[in-house]
């Protein structure tokens, strides 16, 4: 027997949007792979601080019982393309700051494919709303992603796929526990670096548990990020007015609801590291840190992660989440490779299909010539790319910081 559609309606203000907080948050509690970017504490605060010159498309799905099962958060902006010619690009809401991961579609489960079947019928009727879909950094195991995938690939429509890495922790139960899972010489890193830090300052590492606080710590976070970054020339990210407005506002929200992991280092009283984490059930999400780079022989960052990571495991974190990249700098906390996917689409025969079939082509062109080049050719254009590039990829370096220390600290 065929089961009815699915009805969708389109939330295109915020106003509008907030009439659903109840109802997404109890999806959420049904969703298996809800995250802390899933949730309106997340993406509201972030259209707000980057959503200006974009048009909000929520699109919110309802069985015959008026429940709300799906929602695809989307929004609609513009992209040039070539000389004269822009082209109407569908994304997720969250996407285009650098600093949203894990973007998902949340669905209840059993419903998959009933959803992914309205979400296509529904953009086939809007057509002339948007030329092509990037839904960027889809968890793998997305439900609802995966069953759009599928059908993409099931109604011919042009789509192309990239993967993104990540790493994250799978914690254990205990400190011990996770001694065992890193090799003999970090086990013997966070003992003799802890040691030697108590010894020479008297230390204070503690998590923000008070709404008055989290101005100055998040300003401590702030100029040490951007001291970190000022020693390679570049200003970082933290010092724009739309994230610190974001991460203000998020920090205000997630702290009563227990979701804030806002941790510092003091030495002497002073603030020498912060790591700025998001807590969704048993999961923790490493978003941004800084450390003071004149403490980067004390390995203040090191002995920050490691005794954040003790107290996230005695209070029952499972997985401690480093969201993008996949580095030595992670790897050797015990973290498992793994990746995100970016999901692009559009329509056959349409503007949006030949420009995704174009860029398709192009890096595929360039897979080829770093294959066949010869290595000095390749890194010279390398660097003419990155040369170009440089200002804008900062944002993706920003979640390193506390790591990058050690490159200078005595072994």
């Amino acid at each position: 027997m065929t089961q009815p559609a699915l009805e969708v309606r389109v939330y295109d203000t915020l106003d509008s949007l907030s009439t659903l907080r109840t109802a997404w948050e109890q999806l959420l509690l049904e969703f298996p792979t809800a995250t802390t970017f899933c949730t309106m504490d997340w993406l509201l605060p972030w259209w707000r601080a980057f959503g200006g010159g974009q048009q909000l498309k929520v699109l919110a799905f309802f069985d015959s019982t008026q429940r709300l099962v799906a929602i695809a958060p989307l929004s609609v902006t513009t992209r040039r393309v070539a000389s004269g010619v822009k082209l109407k690009l569908l994304r997720l809401m969250g996407d285009g700051s650098q600093d949203s991961d894990n973007l998902d579609l949340p669905v209840r489960p059993g419903l998959e494919d009933r959803f992914a079947r309205a979400l296509l019928d529904f953009l086939e009727s809007e057509g002339n709303s948007w030329d092509f879909a990037e839904l960027n950094t889809l968890p793998v195991e997305s439900p609802g992603g995966n069953a759009l995938r599928q059908l993409l690939g099931e109604k011919k429509w042009v789509a192309v796929e990239q993967q993104i890495p990540a790493s994250a922790i799978a914690l254990p139960a205990t400190w011990e526990e996770y001694g065992r899972l890193l090799s003999a010489k970090e086990r013997g890193k966070i003992g003799l670096r802890t040691r030697r830090l108590e010894k020479k300052y008297e230390v204070r590492i503690r998590r923000c548990a008070d709404e008055d606080e989290i101005d100055s710590l998040l300003q401590a976070l702030y100029q040490l990020h951007g001291k970190h970054w000022q020693l390679r020339g570049l200003p970082g990210t933290l010092h724009e007015r739309g994230r610190r407005q974001f991460y203000g506002e998020l920090a205000r929200l997630l702290l009563p609801r227990r979701r804030l992991e806002l941790w510092v280092l003091e030495l002497q009283g002073k603030v020498v590291g912060a790591q700025f984490g998001l807590r969704y059930g048993t999961t923790v999400f490493s978003l941004q840190e800084g450390f003071d780079p004149d403490y980067a022989a004390d390995s203040v960052g090191y002995v920050l992660r490691s005794q954040v990571l003790k107290n996230l495991i005695a209070d029952g974190v499972r997985r401690y989440d480093f969201l993008g990249g996949a580095d030595e700098s992670k790897l050797r906390w015990g973290a498992k490779p793994g990746h995100y996917l970016d999901v692009s689409f559009a329509r056959p025969f349409s503007a949006g299909s030949a420009y995704l079939r174009a860029q398709d082509y192009a890096g595929r062109s360039k897979s080829w010539l770093r294959r066949h080049l010869p290595r000095a050719a390749w890194e010279m254009l390398h660097k003419i790319h990155v040369g170009v590039g440089q200002t804008g990829n900062q944002a993706d370096s920003t979640k390193k910081d506390a790591d990058e220390e050690t490159v200078q600290d005595p072994k």
